[in-house]
């Protein structure tokens, strides 16, 4: 902080006679009118109605089913040119789906043939749907893992199987009913709790979980551990290293098969007879289309409540994950989505693919880049993809019966490695050490604990730093910039200068009743210091405090009461409380309280330089408990 004097403006007395200007009080408004503005500010930012003023009815028929099916907007506009682009890119993703939707379903503890399935009906639901053009819609590792994690703690896949299979569309299910009403409801903003630092640190855990979850096909393990931390999965690699079993006589081309395709694994183990010595395959897929499942569906306790959490749980991961990935692309293009929007397709394409046996779908982001990379212009990708697929659930599920299941874990390794994102968790040690933990405390809950256990304490860190921003907003000693009339933060300006016998703090946040007390504390605080360092300097003691409420845009009736604390120790210390810049709402509410008659509303003031003239022309021209503040209109 500067320790020049300050240099007072020479024509202070003119300026006063050039301040027209008082900090008004907005007029105020009914009830009814004050809560639907701020209903409309809380759940409709964007304002979706604005669309239909002054339409004919017809017209807001016709926008309101484009609103709900965007596919009706886009599709009379579409060309040959978009046609040839969107079926490059559907083929090209459709080839990555097929042998993804396999392996997550084994990730799944699912018959590998749901992985088929959920590649056809959700992602013709999502081109209807959905406002993303990028957005390439199948299954996902980490929701499969969740899913088998959660599930797999109440029934066991292998004992249980119809029964477990019936749970995974029942959870399927109450995913997609959560993630349609958070849409429907406005209720987006509640998926913003999962901080940037937290999807990086909860995704790079649990890719690192998969790919551990992988040792099972690489080496061919029997008896694996259905838990998914670090620790229980070494013990069964470990534990089994002994048995000869697990090194057949054929073994190379297991290690081969992670270099190969799905085409040429099978092919080799057909052509070598690998199955015969000790290579794990896939089997028998059914040929035909999704068969209705909405009879299956488990409504009756005790199992209803475990489809119900894995549903919410892998619902919001789900979700979060579509969104983010929809939004980055969308943000490359220059196009905005709408996330309510969003939800309300993946809820939707969710709850019908739980009818038609499938299970949890979003938009994967290595599905969605190669989309991307391909140069898809539409949705209809998704529909030329689900058309490959339904080709391939019609005819040519028998090709791969073959298919060893170290392909299949290569391919789940190889999707896996992208997801543990290095260079985020270095930029969030680089900008932000706190973000860093956070993204550390989720990825070692993940590897260390469980799947559910690293999204808890995820989610619990992030909304911890939520409630400190709140709980404890900063407060910032200002000081005039030299020959000027700006003041800012002297930390930030050191050059900045003291004004004697002024006190200028500015408040960084709302103030509530969860930050009132500290605001309360830490103002005294300051008053303190400042009383003490002039004291120990024999300078001019303390007059006034000046605080600069510009960035408190509310305050509630704790924060009301905190200013009034605060007022009253200003005046047994002989100390003039003054206010600058307090806004509209800070301004009706101060009123409605009787604070500005309390405090006088001559002493509140447009800017801190208004105020600190004001200041500058009482400590010159008479005592502060003498004098009576000049009109600043």
């Amino acid at each position: 902080m500067g320790n020049a004097d300050f240099v007072y403006p020479p024509s202070t007395s003119d300026r006063r006679e050039q301040c027209t200007h008082r900090v008004a009080i907005p007029p105020a408004q009914p009830f009814f009118t004050s809560f639907k503005n701020s209903l409309k500010e809380t759940f409709f930012p964007d304002d979706p109605l604005r669309q239909f003023k002054n339409k004919t009815p017809s017209k807001k028929l016709i926008l309101g089913l484009q609103y709900l099916f965007p596919i009706l907007e886009w599709a009379p506009r579409y060309s040959f040119q978009f046609l040839k682009s969107d079926l490059i890119s559907g083929i090209t993703i459709a080839s990555l789906a097929i042998p993804q939707g396999i392996s997550y379903a084994k990730l799944a503890n699912l018959p590998p043939i749901l992985g088929l399935y959920s590649s056809f009906i959700p992602p013709l639901v999502y081109a209807m749907m959905g406002s993303s053009r990028d957005l390439a819609v199948g299954t996902v590792a980490v929701a499969s893992l969740l899913t088998a994690s959660m599930l797999g703690k109440e029934v066991n896949a292998a004992e249980h199987p119809t029964l477990y299979l019936h749970l995974a569309f029942t959870a399927t299910f109450f995913a997609g009913l959560l993630q349609a009403s958070l849409g429907l409801l406005r209720l987006g903003f509640i998926v913003d709790f999962l901080s940037h630092a937290t999807i990086v640190g909860f995704m790079s855990g649990a890719a690192t979980v998969v790919i551990l979850q992988q040792l099972k096909g690489i080496l061919g393990l029997d008896h694996f551990t259905k838990s998914t931390d670090i620790i229980s999965v070494f013990h069964s690699v470990f534990s089994q290293t002994h048995e000869s079993k697990r090194r057949p006589k054929l073994f190379w081309i297991s290690a081969m098969a992670p270099l190969t395709s799905v085409i040429l694994g099978s092919l080799l183990v057909y052509l070598t007879h690998a199955e015969k010595h000790g290579v794990q395959i896939i089997g028998n897929l059914k040929k035909g289309l999704n068969p209705l499942s909405f009879g299956e569906l488990v409504f009756t306790t005790p199992y209803m409540a475990t489809a119900l959490k894995t549903g919410m749980v892998t619902g919001i991961i789900a979700l979060a994950e579509g969104i983010a990935v929809g939004r980055s692309f969308a943000m490359f293009k220059d196009y905005n989505i709408d996330g309510n929007k969003e939800m309300i397709a993946i809820g939707s394409m969710n709850i019908v693919g739980s009818c038609f046996s499938c299970y949890i779908t979003t938009g994967p982001f290595s599905r969605s880049a190669v989309n991307f990379n391909a140069g898809c212009k539409t949705a209809m990708s998704n529909v030329i993809m689900a058309v490959a697929v339904m080709v391939t659930l019609q005819f040519l599920t028998p090709l791969f019966h073959y298919t060893p299941l170290v392909v299949l874990s290569a391919i789940i390794i190889s999707a896996m490695l992208g997801l543990i994102d290095y260079d985020s968790a270095i930029h969030l040690w680089n900008v932000d050490k706190f973000d860093f933990f956070v993204c550390m405390g989720a990825y070692i809950g993940v590897i260390f604990a469980s799947v559910e256990v690293g999204l808890v304490i995820a989610v619990a860190i992030s909304v911890l730093r939520l409630l400190l921003f709140v709980a404890r907003p900063r407060t910032f000693l200002l000081g005039n910039l030299p020959n000027s009339t700006v003041y800012r933060n002297v930390e930030q300006y050191p050059d900045a200068n003291n004004v004697h016998g002024v006190l200028i703090l500015k408040i960084d946040a709302p103030i509530y009743f969860a930050n009132s007390s500290y605001l309360r504390e830490r103002i005294t605080r300051w008053i303190d210091e400042e009383e003490e360092k002039l004291k120990s300097t024999g300078e001019t003691s303390l007059q006034y405090v000046i605080l600069d409420m510009t960035a408190v845009g509310n305050i509630d009736t704790s924060g009301i009461s905190m200013l009034e604390e605060v007022k009253k120790t200003t005046d047994r210390r002989e100390i003039k409380l003054v206010l600058a810049n307090p806004g509209a709402e800070v301004m009706k509410k101060l009123n409605k309280a009787k604070f500005l008659e309390n405090i006088g509303q001559e002493w509140v003031y447009l800017t801190v330089g208004e105020a600190v003239d004001a200041c500058n022309y009482k400590l010159h021209t008479c005592k502060p408990a003498e004098s009576q503040p000049w009109n600043n209109v």
